[in-house]
């Protein structure tokens, strides 16, 4: 019987990519010169370090215009607030990943609600999409690209 899983997933060696980049960037730029700006990469959240909160979003700017060069969907990262401690300032940007049960129940509710002929199951943090037709399956696929969920999605291990 055909199926696929729905995921959400980044490519971590393309996102090592973009945080280098971004970070040799802004230890090349002028107006970052004696700020000693960085970006820090651990457990799915990237923390940025900067003199000011100008500097912080300018940094923002840079690693979104990486990310989006590398191929990476800007719906994958959510950035906090930032806050000075002294003469520093801090953002976190946090890296999700996976499907929440919350989208997986809104994915089923919609692949029901269209009446198609296949049958969603939530597995973990993906989502199994089964039928009898390869044809129903690809229509599926078009119509959950479609529904805007909020997070991107990855079809994968598409099988007949």
């Amino acid at each position: 019987m055909p199926s696929f899983d729905v995921v959400s997933e980044i490519d971590m060696h393309e996102l090592d990519n973009a945080i280098d980049q971004a970070n040799r960037e802004v230890g090349n730029r002028f107006d970052f010169k004696g700020s000693d700006s960085k970006f820090e990469y651990a457990d799915n959240v990237i923390s940025m370090e900067s003199g000011s909160e100008f500097q912080l979003q300018q940094m923002l700017d840079v690693f979104f215009n990486k990310a989006s060069k590398r191929g990476i969907d800007l719906l994958c990262f959510e950035a906090g607030e930032a806050e000075e401690r002294g003469k520093r300032a801090y953002q976190k940007i946090t890296v999700k990943q996976g499907i929440d049960k919350e989208i997986g129940r809104k994915i089923v509710k919609k692949i029901k609600d269209e009446k198609m002929k296949v049958q969603a199951a939530i597995q973990g943090d993906q989502v199994r999409v089964t039928g009898k037709k390869r044809d129903d399956l690809q229509t599926a696929i078009a119509m959950l690209k479609e529904a805007g969920l909020g997070i991107p999605l990855q079809f994968q291990n598409f099988r007949d």
